[in-house]
């Protein structure tokens, strides 16, 4: 009787955060509980974020539960050294793996990032880059802070290349690209960096509209820009081809994602595949969403996570990030004086990838200049044009360390 209460006592969660076994079979005391103490704490305040302040909450609460299930001791159910090695053995995963690891195969092999292009393809309006292909340079432009925190990563010496153009890729501000560069590049930087991208999206609007308004003068943010010109049918059908086309002929590594993008796109205005378009769209979205974000939060375990070099990938996304808007700014600033000053500089912070809050800040300071400037569909054209830029931005570091 009282080797069955010990022998229970011991297969408790509580017994197994304060004692960890050894190679023997032996138990010793685990000097490091707190730090799992501290991982579960930190999943609960994320939570709180996710549903009291509501910051990116369709993403954010799986990868805090995500967080929170593989700190709990004992439950076994994600092991991250199965993904680590050079050579993973997926039948071990298959055969010995938890729940969470099964579901973090979809990460690992790329799928779960490529199916949310999808329904991000097909719920996106390229119509106001098809009317103003100029802002391709703006969401060019806004690329700069992932070159800017690679070379920042570099120069810390705590990283390696491949970390550090994972790093980097936080500046693209957009969460399923930094998920297939980080799971490709550096898999156990995934948890620190995913968290990072998606915090930074859900600030949006409380990052950029200070580098905004240091940016541009008043007068340059009271510029109302003409109306953009309908587009039409085959326009919006040859865009998604041509896209993909040109892309796979000069940089093949960033196929996978653009391809995906303009694919779901091509289901949305061919006008033949609606059904196919609501179930990207919705069912299909909602379920990987799920999927990626929960295995994307198993991987911030506490021995992984807890490290200075995961301070360093917050401070380096934010500067990421800030330089993103900067680049997109000053762009949309030259323009705006190469064209006589038709071009409102504001869209430039809308460069960045994070479709569509982007955009709205951008009108949001546009109004606040001037209540009857309407900006928004303007910095639309940046906006979609970003989510191409850092596809093609990830697709050059893939190619260089991949």
């Amino acid at each position: 009787m009282v080797d069955s209460i010990l022998n229970f006592l011991e297969s408790t969660g509580i017994y197994k955060l304060f004692y960890e076994e050894q190679a023997d079979g032996s138990m010793v005391f685990n000097d490091l509980w707190w730090q799992s103490m501290i991982m579960l704490a930190l999943s609960c305040v994320l939570i709180y974020l996710a549903i009291g302040k509501q910051f990116e909450p369709l993403l954010l609460l799986p990868i805090a539960v995500g967080m929170l299930l593989t700190n709990l001791p004992g439950a076994g159910m994600f092991h991250l050294d199965f993904f680590i090695a050079e050579d993973v053995k997926y039948a071990q995963v298959l055969h010995d793996g938890g729940l969470l690891d099964l579901l973090y195969l979809g990460v690992k092999l790329g799928i779960y990032p490529c199916l949310i292009f999808i329904g991000i393809g097909a719920m996106t309006d390229f119509s106001p880059l098809i009317s103003n292909p100029k802002s391709l340079l703006i969401g060019a432009g806004a690329q700069l802070g992932v070159f800017a925190a690679f070379s920042f990563a570099l120069m810390t010496g705590q990283f390696t290349g491949n970390e550090a153009a994972a790093i980097g890729i936080i500046g693209g501000a957009d969460g399923p690209t930094a998920i297939l560069v980080t799971k490709t590049l550096a898999p156990p930087l995934l948890g620190a960096i995913a968290i990072a991208a998606y915090s930074y999206m859900a600030l949006i609007p409380i990052i950029q509209p200070p580098f905004m308004r240091f940016f541009t003068t008043e007068a340059e943010r009271k510029i109302r820009m003409t109306e953009l010109r309908k587009v039409s049918r085959l326009e919006k059908l040859v865009f998604p081809i041509m896209v993909t086309t040109v892309v796979g002929l000069i940089l093949p590594e960033a196929l996978t994602l653009v391809g995906c993008l303009m694919f779901g796109n091509l289901l949305n205005v061919c006008g033949v595949t609606e059904r196919l378009s609501k179930t990207v769209q919705n069912e299909l979205m909602n379920i990987v969403t799920v999927f990626l974000g929960i295995s994307v939060g198993a991987t911030a375990s506490a021995e992984n996570f807890l490290r200075l070099e995961t301070l360093l990938i917050i401070g380096l996304g934010l500067a990421a990030f800030c330089v993103s808007t900067c680049g997109g700014l000053i762009t949309a600033k030259i323009m705006c004086k190469l064209t006589g000053g038709k071009i409102n500089p504001l869209i430039g912070s809308a460069g960045v990838s994070a479709v569509p809050m982007a955009a709205r800040v951008a009108q949001k300071e546009g109004q606040k200049a001037d209540p009857g400037n309407f900006l928004l569909m303007h910095a639309m054209g940046p906006n979609v044009a970003g989510v191409i830029g850092s596809a093609v931005a990830a697709g050059v570091l893939l190619s260089y360390f991949g």
